[in-house]
């Protein structure tokens, strides 16, 4: 028998050597340099294919600006100053290894001027249902989309409202309906380093959180049945006899429309020359127009409330009336003037005129559309 023989093994190859590509750090600086740069950012630093060891931006004087740095990204926290020299330095390290530096200058832009920005709002205040948001500019606005985009308004509670530029100096927001109760309304104006046009930047940021109070409270002030009614939360709490402004001389008539309460004092007197009255003292006095509109007692009025307007343009109530108001209203209340033959306008002197345009035109003055 004979025997097989098997072939020997092939000798084998050796393995080919592994080669890693170990990425180098990619740097990506905003801005690395650069003149007339706005001072409200954003000024950052982002990597790939490493990790930022240190990174620092600091003015001329050397006093760093404050900012975040995680391993792929420095976020700058504040904003930095007008027409001043800033100096990025730092490192990353790549995944090879190897240190790239961070490194570059810039100047911020210089403004003609600053406009600053003022709310009607306070902090932490409460506000009826009614109340407009108005911010007040300190010289007339020329790039009006600009400083709208910069605003922003947040709610507890869905809420639909628009921004309306009223005039070159104020811009206003309301809601399209009547506030919710209870809603939390924080106001942003991040106008620093953003453009007013004409050479003019916004001077500083303005924010401010307010409420809206837990009930609605609304008066319906009808001029021809001469009643003020008093609704909370749409229940009529009080059905007052009232006197409005005569109706046959123009400039005393009550203006029918939405007017919101802006302000009440305890005691006050009254002057109007033109109608040849002057100081004449009035209690629980709550201004709805800055026209001069008033909610107040007039005792002397008594006789003809509920059946004949006699004022001059203020709501006449007897002092106990006017009394229980006063205590019941707050700023930002509604009064809905109803029924006399002049309408309140957008005229300056109707500070919050806001109710009387409807929701087409409101948003149609709107600087920067959705």
């Amino acid at each position: 028998m004979t025997a097989c023989s098997a072939a020997p093994d092939a000798p084998s190859s050796p393995a080919a050597p592994v080669v890693e590509n170990k990425a180098k750090a990619a740097l990506t600086v905003t801005p690395a340099s650069g003149e007339g740069i706005s001072p409200a950012g954003p000024f950052q630093v982002g990597v790939t294919g490493g990790a930022l060891t240190a990174v620092a931006l600091t003015n001329a004087e050397g006093k760093p600006v404050k900012g975040d740095l995680t391993a792929d990204r420095w976020v700058a926290t504040e904003d930095l100053g007008y027409d001043k020299v800033y100096t990025w330095s730092g490192s990353a390290k790549g995944e090879d290894g190897a240190e790239v530096p961070v490194s570059g200058s810039f100047r911020t832009l210089k403004p003609q001027r600053l406009t600053s920005a003022s709310m009607n709002v306070g902090d932490h205040e409460t506000y009826g249902v009614a109340m407009p948001i108005k911010v007040t500019f300190s010289s007339p606005v020329q790039d009006k989309a600009s400083v709208q985009k910069s605003m922003t308004v947040t709610t507890s509670t869905p809420t639909e409202g628009a921004w309306a530029w009223l005039s070159d100096t104020e811009a206003h927001w309301r809601p399209r309906e009547y506030w919710k109760p209870n809603t939390e309304v924080s106001v942003d104006a991040n106008v620093y380093g953003v453009p007013f046009g004409g050479g003019a930047y916004g001077a500083e940021d303005v924010h401010v959180q307010f409420k809206i109070a837990d009930r609605a409270l609304v008066v319906k002030a009808d001029t021809k049945s001469h009643r003020f009614v008093i609704y909370r939360d749409g229940v009529q709490l009080y059905d007052f006899p009232a006197s409005y402004g005569k109706e046959s001389v123009r400039d005393r008539v009550t203006r029918s429309g939405t007017h919101v309460v802006m302000q009440k004092e305890a005691k006050r007197t009254m002057t109007n020359q033109k109608f040849g009255y002057e100081n004449v003292p009035v209690t629980w006095a709550v201004l709805i127009s800055d026209n001069g509109e008033f909610v107040h007692e007039y005792a002397n009025s008594v006789p003809q409330q509920g059946r004949e307007n006699v004022s001059h343009g203020c709501a006449n109530l007897s002092p106990a009336n006017a009394k229980t108001f006063f205590d019941l209203t707050m700023i930002g209340d509604p009064v809905e003037v109803l029924n006399s033959s002049v309408h309140l306008s957008e005229e300056p002197q109707f500070a919050y005129h806001d109710w009387a345009l409807d929701w087409a035109t409101w948003t149609s003055k709107s600087a920067a559309k959705n």
